[in-house]
């Protein structure tokens, strides 16, 4: 048999969240997608890319994504060259990795987080330098003053939905000796606060956004990046050439430009979101406090959890579990509309009434 990488063999895949069958009738509250549809001018700017016959599509798109990066830099007010495209945040992540971290050398992140810190560290053959957060979710003071290449937070943090103040981020970039803070700002417009300037003051910070969460178009893989030019520059050689395509790139373009659609679309989350944490809260569930679409809500111990997610799919209901240390007392709850939260709150109290 044909081997590969010794790392890479050793290494688990990650595992996304169950996405259900094509027509299959079932209230999805497990991948944290927008329960509401982007904006108009989206399908308007995709029909105009695809024109009359498609025939645009014969074409490569163009590689350096000018128009979605030009409404990037109008939006944000941040200097087009510092500013990068990826298929995804993703990418983005896969790109810093190439760019930053040989084999043998460490990347830090606090513990739990997202999984794909922890992935994309094993196929590049890195140490991980792993700091548990508390029950609470604090910044663990020991990601301060390492000589990480890398230095990864997701601010607000995924599980938990938790955010920490810029200032505490600009304390922690000063004390990293070798490398630089990534800023994953994936549920940024969710919160009442972001580190944008940061990387706009920075040269060891960088800040990526996606457009899979409050811009309702996870289905389109679109994130941007903002750094210092020295970094999308170099970042750039470690890009695939045509890394988005024609549609990605008008539809990207529009919808960061219908400022008015996205933070509407933002609001109904965020009152849906107090629904939700004041339902979980009456049924006994302990929540922590979220800037971000989702709520992770802990049971009374980890057996009722999972039975809780058992449950739920039973019925129809995707939420997402998972059966990790610090977190398999819990469940992850996306923020989906008003009608699918009370589903939901309804089936959680028919099953924490079943278990006594």
């Amino acid at each position: 048999m044909v081997r590969m990488r010794s790392n890479v063999e050793a290494m688990e895949a990650y595992v996304p969240g169950e996405q259900p069958a094509a027509g299959v009738k079932i209230i999805k509250l497990n991948t944290n997608e927008n329960p509401y549809p982007p904006s108009a001018r989206v399908a308007e700017a995709v029909r105009a890319e695809l024109g009359d016959s498609g025939d645009r599509l014969r074409l490569y798109s163009d590689p350096k994504a000018l128009a979605l990066r030009q409404a990037a830099a109008e939006v944000f007010k941040f200097p087009i060259e510092r500013i990068l495209h990826g298929n995804g945040s993703d990418e983005l992540l896969a790109m810093l990795f190439r760019a930053f971290v040989a084999e043998g050398e460490t990347i830090a992140f606090p513990y739990p987080t997202y999984v794909l810190y922890e992935t994309l560290a094993h196929a590049q053959g890195a140490k991980i330098g792993s700091v548990d957060f508390d029950r609470d979710f604090n910044l663990p003071k020991e990601l301060f003053g390492t000589d990480a290449r890398l230095t990864l937070l997701a601010a607000p943090n995924s599980p938990s939905g938790t955010v920490y103040k810029p200032e505490q981020l600009r304390e922690l970039a000063a004390s990293l000796t070798n490398g630089i803070l990534v800023i994953d700002e994936a549920y940024a417009e969710f919160a009442e606060s972001n580190n944008l300037e940061l990387a706009r003051e920075l040269d060891n910070v960088v800040v990526m956004r996606t457009f899979s969460k409050s811009h309702s178009l996870a289905g389109m893989r679109l994130g941007i990046l903002f750094g210092s030019a020295h970094v999308v520059d170099g970042l750039a050689k470690v890009k695939d050439s045509y890394n988005l395509d024609r549609l990605a790139i008008a539809a990207g373009a529009a919808s960061l430009r219908d400022t008015a659609w996205t933070a509407q679309n933002v609001a109904r989350v965020k009152t849906t979101r107090a629904r939700l944490d004041t339902g979980l809260k009456a049924l006994g569930l302990q929540t922590i406090p979220s800037s971000s679409n989702f709520i992770f809500a802990r049971m009374q111990n980890a057996d009722i959890a999972a039975g809780a997610y058992r449950f739920l799919k039973e019925r129809g209901i995707l939420i997402r579990y998972f059966p990790a240390r610090l977190l398999d007392d819990g469940l992850r709850i996306t923020v989906g509309t008003d009608t699918e939260i009370d589903a939901l709150l309804a089936a959680l109290t028919e099953y924490l009434a079943k278990k006594g």
